[in-house]
This record gives C-alpha cells, sequence and structure tokens, in this order.
C-alpha cells in the first residue's frame, strides 16, 4: 500500500486530495498544525468525513524539527505539499508572513522528503499567479513569470526551489502550475464563495447588496475535484515535469457573479457594486491557461464545466444560508 503525505490537508484542494488516494488504495497521511486539533470544530470541517481513514501528524512548515520527525514516522512514497498562505489580498497586508511561510516552508519539505525519503515523489503546489502581468494570452509551461503579489513571488520561489532539488539531487519533485479552482469548499474570503453566498443570502432577504474589487479581471476557473486528479497524475509519470492546469477558458468576476445571480432568478446587476476599496494595489487583469501538455502526457481534462461549477457553489450556499438563523 502506497503512503502519502498532504500538508494543508485541511484545506480544499487537500480534502479532495484525500478522498481521491483514499479511493486508491492509500494510506493517508496529513500534517496539521496544533491549533487545528485543539479546534477541529472550525478549522477542520473540509475533512470531518474522513478523518476515521487518515492518519494526521500535528507539525508546522515554520518548524524544521516537527517536519523531519513526522517524515521519519511517516516515510512517504509521496509527498503533495499544499500548504500555503494563499489569500493574494491578504499577502499584500502581510507580505512578511506570506514570504516566510511559503518560501521557507516549502525549501524545508523539500530538505526534509531529500534526507529522510528521497525516493518520495514531491508535488509542489504553483499558482497562475506566478505569471502576474502575463507576456501572452494563454499562458503555457514556458512563459515567463512576472508576479504581481508577495503570494505569487513566493509561489515562483517555491517553484524553481523544486526544480533546483529536482536537477540538483536527482528528486522526483514536480510543480502543477494550476490556475484558479473552486468548489463548496472554497473560503468563504475568496472571491468566488464571497459571490454565491452573497447570492444565496440576497436571495432568501439576508442582505442587500455585495461589495466587489474590480470586476473586470478575467480568470480561467476550474473546479478543484477536477484539479486534485493532475496533481495524482503528475507523480504517476515515469519523469517529473511541471505542468499548466486549466480550463482553457476564461471569464470575468461579472460575468461570474452574473451566472451565480441568475440561477436564482436575480439580476445581479441590482445587487452588486464595484467597490475601489477590494482592488489590489497591482491589478492582474487576465489570467487563460493552455493545458494542451496536461491533456496530451497527462491525459488530463476537466470534466467540470464553469456552469456547473458555479450551480454547485449557489445551490449549496442557498442550502447552507437556508439552515442558518441569522
Amino acid at each position: 500500500m502506497k503512503k502519502a503525505l498532504i500538508t494543508g490537508i485541511t484545506g480544499q484542494d487537500g480534502s479532495y486530495l484525500a478522498e481521491l488516494l483514499l479511493e486508491k488504495g492509500y494510506e493517508v497521511h496529513g500534517i496539521v498544525r496544533r491549533v487545528a486539533l485543539e479546534d477541529p470544530s472550525h478549522r477542520m470541517w473540509r475533512i470531518r468525513h474522513l478523518q476515521e481513514s487518515i492518519q494526521l501528524h500535528s507539525a508546522s512548515l515554520e518548524s524544521y524539527p516537527s517536519l523531519f520527525k513526522v517524515a521519519l514516522e511517516v516515510h512517504p512514497d509521496e509527498c503533495y505539499h499544499l500548504a500555503a498562505q494563499s489569500f493574494v489580498s491578504n499577502s499584500f497586508e502581510d507580505e512578511f508572513s506570506t514570504l516566510n511561510i511559503n518560501i521557507n516552508g516549502t525549501h524545508s519539505m523539500l530538505s526534509v522528503m531529500r534526507h529522510v525519503a528521497p525516493e518520495c515523489r514531491f508535488y509542489f503546489a504553483g499558482t497562475s499567479e506566478m505569471f502576474g502581468k502575463v507576456k501572452h494570452v494563454p499562458q503555457n509551461e514556458d512563459t515567463p513569470f512576472h508576479p504581481r503579489s508577495a503570494y505569487g513571488i513566493s509561489k515562483v520561489a517555491g517553484y524553481e526551489l523544486t526544480r533546483n532539488y529536482r536537477e540538483a539531487y536527482g528528486m522526483f519533485a514536480t510543480s502543477g502550475i494550476l490556475y484558479n479552482h473552486e468548489s463548496c469548499r472554497r473560503g468563504y474570503e475568496f472571491v468566488t464563495r464571497k459571490i454565491t453566498t452573497a447570492a444565496a443570502r440576497i436571495k432568501l432577504g439576508k442582505a442587500k447588496e455585495l461589495r466587489l474589487g474590480n470586476m473586470d479581471a478575467s480568470r480561467d476557473w476550474g473546479h478543484s475535484k477536477d484539479y486534485v486528479r493532475a496533481m495524482w497524475a503528475m507523480l504517476q509519470k515515469e519523469k517529473p515535469e511541471d505542468y499548466v492546469i486549466a480550463t482553457g477558458t476564461s471569464h470575468t468576476v461579472r460575468h461570474f457573479a452574473q451566472t451565480a445571480f441568475s440561477l436564482l432568478g436575480l439580476d445581479y446587476s441590482s445587487f452588486v457594486v464595484s467597490d475601489p476599496r477590494f482592488f489590489r494595489p497591482a491589478e492582474v487583469d487576465i489570467l487563460l491557461g493552455d493545458p494542451s501538455k496536461a491533456r496530451k502526457e497527462l491525459d488530463w481534462s476537466p470534466l467540470y464545466t464553469f456552469e456547473a461549477l458555479v450551480e454547485e457553489m449557489v445551490m449549496e450556499d442557498l442550502k447552507i444560508e437556508q439552515s442558518r438563523r441569522d
């Protein structure tokens, strides 16, 4: 039985990945912070249904010894490094923590695997935010990076660290450059979940308006369930390579809001207001991925359409809001 170690297992991607690996017969281990173990109802809600099937270990990306101890205990065959400070807006407010956690945490995980389990296959969660101010549309594996946030910068550093460990030490280390991917398990601070929750609340008379930042920003949105399949596929290849994972279609924030509100019989323009306070200091106008390499070499393609993704999120948030008392 293969053993997999997941950092960020309590997050959206981590929870779906854990489900996928369990279905494939893996022994699944996850790294969580002690604060999560002390407050499981709030911090581990995405994996509550899996807790009898997975093994959790307390450690911190800021503590090399704690990561080393977990690696010694688990000695994984595959390591999926998903944990990061991933909310872009917050990376502008706290650049130092974002850079420290994301860069040093990735470096620590790579170093730990090199010394404890050098045969372990390592996956690094890259992001389309690495492209930032894009050089061309769509972007592929050869597109130059021009990150526009501390988050994007930290992920470029993680990508280069992963590449360097692959080339310098012969590790099976690969990066997935994943475009925006959402689901009902998305955090409420992210714009997509902010939109679907607001649409549900307005439909039920619990709210009257939604304030958003740049509604003309365009993103390539997919479903997290599709994207974790790609992560797994990357680690099954004979040789490690990096891949862009995207749908190949892009939609504006405005279109996302329009689609979400229309599903509930609402005209978004009557409720959604653009607020300059939510604009980024350095905006990323459009991100559109070219997943040709992944389609050809991983035999991967998304199963969810944009419309199906938005509908799933809206209907789930409507159900959640109907069950709540404000």
